[in-house]
């Protein structure tokens, strides 16, 4: 069945709570990445860096920028760069990095609907996105269309993220998930995890620390599957024309399964050599076009 604004809203408001829960467990595994960032390292990986171009001078928009390591290594590329990430304790370790580094960014503690609709700055010349973002936006129709409307002509939209097929499957490789949810919410229970701890180097090339152990998050989540169809249909709803589709058979930082997957020294995690290769991310870039007719795709 459909949700009601009331009942996205908890949703959303539910998300906040179980991301400010985690955040601290997270950053205890990853040292002193201010001085990281700060001594000309960056967290990014050679796939965004292809699609985004050379980012001089460009005014960038980082949705879901979570602590900002990212989009403050984005900024080290040259870009003017503004985070958003509904976690307020997020955003809290975003500016202090932002300090600690000396890299200038703005930074801001929002639900990316509402952000959107009203933003204090803008245009921009590219809108990014990366790494299990799409999971926790509950209408990417909208998501979109907003998009589009803070975009300077010639403007792209860049993301990187992992592959709906990844979804499909539990912690041990079975089959348990549907190829979408068609903007209905799934409830997990257990809240968001602490990944950073089971990825360990692959996600902390400076330096990861033990840090906190066995965290169980007290606030559960909801999260969103959507297939491609969903994902590209509703890009170019939205007037936006889609420049790159690429997929990948491995998965950068993000290790579910360090007992059985293989991780190489780009930091790409592999499935186990006895499993047939399947997506586990995919990239897409796309920039201002004309829209198309709207009410296509599932009702």
């Amino acid at each position: 069945m459909k949700r009601s604004a009331q009942d996205i809203a908890a949703i959303i408001e539910q998300n906040r709570l179980s991301w400010n829960a985690v955040i601290e467990a997270h950053n205890s595994h990853k040292g002193n990445q201010g001085i990281w960032l700060k001594n000309g390292g960056h967290t990014l990986f050679p796939e965004e860096l292809m699609l985004l171009g050379d980012l001089e001078g460009k005014s960038l928009l980082h949705l879901l920028c979570n602590c900002g390591q990212d989009t403050l290594s984005l900024a080290r590329m040259g870009a003017e760069v503004t985070g958003v990430d509904i976690s307020d304790e997020a955003i809290k370790v975003a500016r202090e990095l932002s300090q600690t580094s000396q890299i200038p960014a703005q930074f801001f503690r929002a639900n990316v609907y509402e952000w959107l609709q009203q933003p204090p700055y803008g245009p921009f010349d590219v809108v990014f996105m990366s790494y299990g973002v799409l999971y926790w936006l509950p209408d990417l129709k909208s998501l979109f269309k907003n998009i589009r409307g803070i975009l300077n002509p010639g403007g792209k939209v860049v993301f990187v993220d992992f592959h709906p097929v990844f979804w499909l499957f539990d912690d041990n490789w079975k089959l348990a998930y549907p190829y979408t949810s068609a903007g209905e919410d799934l409830l997990d229970e257990e809240g968001i995890g602490d990944y950073v701890g089971m990825s360990g180097e692959a996600l902390v090339p400076w330096g990861f620390e033990e840090g906190i152990k066995d965290f169980n998050n007290p606030q559960h989540a909801h999260g969103f599957l959507w297939g491609m169809a969903d994902i590209i249909g509703a890009m170019l709803e939205a007037g936006l024309q889609l420049e790159v589709f690429e997929e990948y058979p491995y998965s950068n930082g993000f290790n579910p399964r360090p007992d059985i997957m293989h991780v190489d020294a780009d930091r790409r995690c592999w499935l186990p050599k006895d499993m047939p290769s399947i997506p586990l991310m995919f990239a897409l870039r796309a920039s201002l076009g004309r829209p198309i007719a709207t009410g296509l795709g599932r009702p």
